[in-house]
C-alpha cells in the first residue's frame, strides 16, 4: 500500500536515507528540513514535496503545521526526525531551552497540530528517540527547561526520555481514533549528528573513531524504514520504545511512569 510519509529532520543522515529507502518503495514522501538547499536537493533527487522549518523558531512549526494540513487532508506516517545535542545552555527566540524545544517541544506541536490529518490517515506517528534517554535521562518534570546543573548530554538525553513518554501518553490519548505510535533508537549513527555541540559526543561522531564506533545512514535508517512500513500491532506494539527491531529491555524507570507522561503531555500543552 501506498503511504503518505512525512519525515522531518529529512535534509541528511537517517531521515534523508530513509527517505530515499521509501521513495524507491513507491510511497510518497514529503521531506522537511531546516537547510533550504539541503532539503531541496533532497527533495528533488526523489521527486518528492518538501518543507522547510526551523524547530528553534516555533511560529515556523506552526506555519509548517499549516501547510502540511492545507496539501494532505489524510497522513499515513508522520516521523519526527529532527534533534540534537546542543552546546552551551541557550534559550530560542520562544524563551525555551533550545535542545528541549528542538527535541520535543517543537515535534509535540507539529504532532498535535497535524492531528486532524493524522486521524483521518490512521497514522503511525515515529519518534527518533535514543538509548541516551537510559544513559543521561535525569527527568524531573519541574525543570523541563534544564536550568539547573545544565549539560548538554544530560538535556539531550532528558530530551530523548521525553521522546519516549510522549510516545506513550499519544497512543493512550489517541488509540481509539485509530492512531499508533512508536519510538526507536537507531543505534550511534556516523552523520552530522552533534556537529553543533562541544561534548565528547562531538569527538565520538566526528573524530577519528568515527568509523569504527558508528554505524552508517542508511543503517541507522532500518528501523525508522521498517515502522513507517509496518502494521501497527503485528510488526510492532503501539506505544512502544525499540532497539534493533525489538523491544527494549533496559530503559530509563521513568520511560514506563503513565503520571509522568500525562504531566509532560500537560505541560507541553501548557507551553506552546
Amino acid at each position: 500500500m501506498t503511504k503518505t510519509i512525512i519525515i522531518t529532520g529529512a535534509s541528511d543522515g537517517i531521515g534523508a536515507a530513509a527517505a530515499r529507502r521509501l521513495s524507491a518503495d513507491g510511497h510518497r514522501i514529503v521531506v522537511v528540513g531546516r537547510s533550504d538547499s539541503k532539503t531541496a536537493d533532497i527533495a528533488k533527487e526523489i521527486g518528492a514535496k518538501h518543507y522547510v522549518a526551523d524547530f528553534a523558531d516555533l511560529s515556523q512549526v506552526r506555519g509548517l503545521a499549516d501547510d502540511l494540513l492545507a496539501a494532505y487532508p489524510s497522513i499515513d506516517v508522520l516521523a519526527n526526525n529532527a534533534g540534537g545535542i546542543m552546546g552551551a545552555r541557550t534559550l530560542t527566540v520562544d524563551g525555551h531551552e533550545m535542545t528541549f524545544q528542538v527535541n520535543h517541544l517543537a515535534p509535540f506541536l507539529l504532532t498535535t497540530l497535524l492531528m486532524p490529518s493524522l486521524v483521518a490517515g490512521k497514522a503511525t506517528v515515529i519518534q527518533t528517540a535514543s538509548l541516551a534517554a537510559r544513559i543521561y535521562g535525569k527527568f524531573d518534570i519541574d525543570d523541563l527547561q534544564n536550568a539547573h546543573d545544565y549539560a548538554p548530554q544530560t538535556a539531550y538525553g532528558n530530551a530523548k526520555l521525553a521522546n519516549i513518554l510522549f510516545t506513550r501518553e499519544l497512543q493512550r490519548r489517541y488509540a481509539d481514533q485509530g492512531l499508533s505510535a512508536v519510538s526507536f533508537h537507531p543505534g550511534v549513527v556516523g552523520t552530522s549528528f552533534a556537529n553543533d555541540t562541544t561534548h565528547v559526543m562531538r569527538f565520538l561522531y566526528h573524530g577519528p573513531l568515527k568509523r569504527m564506533l558508528t554505524i552508517t545512514a542508511d543503517k541507522g535508517a532500518d528501523q525508522l524504514v521498517w515502522l513507517a512500513e509496518g502494521i501497527p500491532g503485528t510488526t510492532f506494539e503501539p506505544g512502544g520504545y525499540y532497539e534493533s527491531k525489538k523491544l527494549a529491555k533496559k530503559v530509563n524507570p521513568d520511560a514506563n511512569d503513565a503520571i509522568l507522561a500525562r504531566l509532560l503531555w500537560e505541560r507541553s500543552a501548557a507551553l506552546v
